[in-house]
C-alpha cells in the first residue's frame, strides 16, 4: 500500500505525535466494527448497526463474567479519524517555496 520506508503508525499515541506538531486538524467518526456504515449525519443518533446489528459502543463486563448491556454511552467499538481536505490544502499551500514547486 505505501512505497517503501514509509511505515503507518501502529498506535493512537504515535499518530498523534505526527498529526499534533504540525497541527493538523482531525475528525473522529464512529464507524461500525464490521466496517458497514459511519455513524454520522442520519446516523449519528443509532446505537446499533442497521445491517448488522452490532452494538456501536463496546459492552461491559461484571465481576461475574456475564456481559451487561448498558444504555449509556461507553467507548465506540471502531473510529475512524478524518482529514479535512480544505486545512490539508491551506497546510500544503502555506510555505511560497513550496507552492512554487507543487505548481
Amino acid at each position: 500500500m505505501l512505497s517503501k520506508g514509509n511505515i503507518l503508525p501502529n498506535r493512537n499515541y504515535e499518530a498523534k505525535k505526527i498529526f499534533c506538531p504540525i497541527d493538523m486538524e482531525y475528525k473522529k467518526i464512529h464507524a461500525c466494527s464490521n466496517d458497514c456504515i459511519l455513524y454520522r449525519k442520519d446516523f449519528e443518533l443509532l446505537k446499533s448497526c442497521l445491517r448488522c446489528g452490532l452494538s456501536r459502543y463496546k459492552l461491559k463486563q461484571k465481576d461475574d463474567d456475564t456481559i451487561e448491556d448498558i444504555e449509556k454511552r461507553g467507548p465506540p467499538m471502531k473510529v475512524m479519524w478524518y482529514l479535512p481536505i480544505i486545512p490539508r490544502m491551506k497546510r500544503l499551500f502555506s510555505n511560497p517555496n513550496d507552492v512554487k514547486n507543487l505548481r
